[in-house]
């Protein structure tokens, strides 16, 4: 499956099939929220957190690449990701685009 963030596949044509898109929502354990906590006092990147979204996006990804597998895509065009704060240490992560077979 070609992923893309752009809305062209170079020297191909197209058949737009619909928009697909995969979310997930994480959170982290306690423990590992309060030591973010203590981090984020004293400034530097919050490791867990970094973790917990490269993980969200990568099963946000893999979703929406199920989802185009099933309308019988080739490639998803015009990629994007999404995030929002659910709560306290928790976030939501989604990525959509438009699933189309090559010609």
């Amino acid at each position: 499956m070609l992923i893309t963030t752009t809305e062209l596949v170079q020297g191909r044509n197209y058949q737009v099939l619909g928009l697909v898109r995969g979310s997930t929502v994480q959170s982290k354990h306690i423990g590992k929220d309060l030591l973010a906590g203590f981090k984020n006092m004293v400034g530097g990147e919050l490791n867990a957190y970094t973790e917990m979204l490269n993980e969200a996006r990568e099963i946000a990804t893999e979703r929406m690449v199920a989802q185009a597998t099933s309308f019988g895509a080739d490639a998803i065009v015009a990629v994007r990701f999404a995030s929002a704060g659910i709560m306290d240490g928790a976030a939501e992560v989604m990525a959509y685009g438009t699933a189309v077979k090559l010609l």
